[in-house]
């Protein structure tokens, strides 16, 4: 991660950025073995997100790459389009390049964000955006955003429409690993918006 390594940053948000990068990775292409072979040496408590975990790791263990490909695809790319359209716009809007992926790219070009040169999906789609959020934690686009910053991003792009797309994943009637995927989201989504309800505004 270049020089925002030598950053200090406290060790409760490299694990949220840690945990955001995890679900950028996993929602943006479906995982190979050896991603597998991660999620399924997780283990959780009797949290709430424990046992989402715990539940992450064990469909993990019993999952194939080829299998979750199928998975993915049936998701989110299918013949024109997968079961789910993981798009900020689309699930705020009912349309997709809508309103909320230009106020999005405004707020990224505020941050010096810009979309990776061989990324061609809209900046609104869930990976997308837990990968922002992992950057501004850690300092990627800069300094490490401070923690009001972090809420207003979240507070406008992800809290409004991320629990519900995340619901939708778990119940999702192709989702088998993203289903507990969905559950592990959901849960850190809930944490999220409490810890930042909790900050000052």
């Amino acid at each position: 991660m270049n020089a925002a390594e030598d950053i200090s940053i406290a060790s409760e948000d490299r694990l949220r950025a840690d945990l955001y990068n995890f679900l950028g990775l996993m929602l943006s292409g479906p995982p190979d073995q050896l991603l597998l072979d991660q999620c399924a040496g997780l283990s959780g408590d009797d949290s709430g997100m424990g046992q989402a975990i715990a539940g992450l790791a064990r469909v993990a263990k019993a999952s194939k790459p080829a299998r979750v490909e199928s998975e993915f695809n049936a998701l989110f790319i299918g013949l024109g389009r997968g079961e789910l359209l993981p798009y900020a716009s689309y699930y705020l809007t009912g349309f997709l390049n809508e309103k909320p992926l230009a106020t999005l790219r405004s707020d990224m070009a505020a941050r010096a964000m810009s979309r990776a040169p061989n990324v061609y999906e809209p900046e609104d789609n869930i990976a997308s955006l837990m990968e922002m959020m992992a950057g501004m934690i850690v300092g990627r686009f800069g300094t490490p955003a401070p923690l009001d910053d972090q809420k207003t991003f979240y507070n406008k792009h992800i809290a409004p429409w991320a629990g519900h797309f995340f619901s939708d994943l778990e119940a999702a009637k192709n989702s088998i690993l993203y289903a507990s995927l969905g559950a592990v989201a959901r849960e850190f989504m809930d944490i999220e918006r409490e810890a930042f309800r909790m900050t000052a505004a």
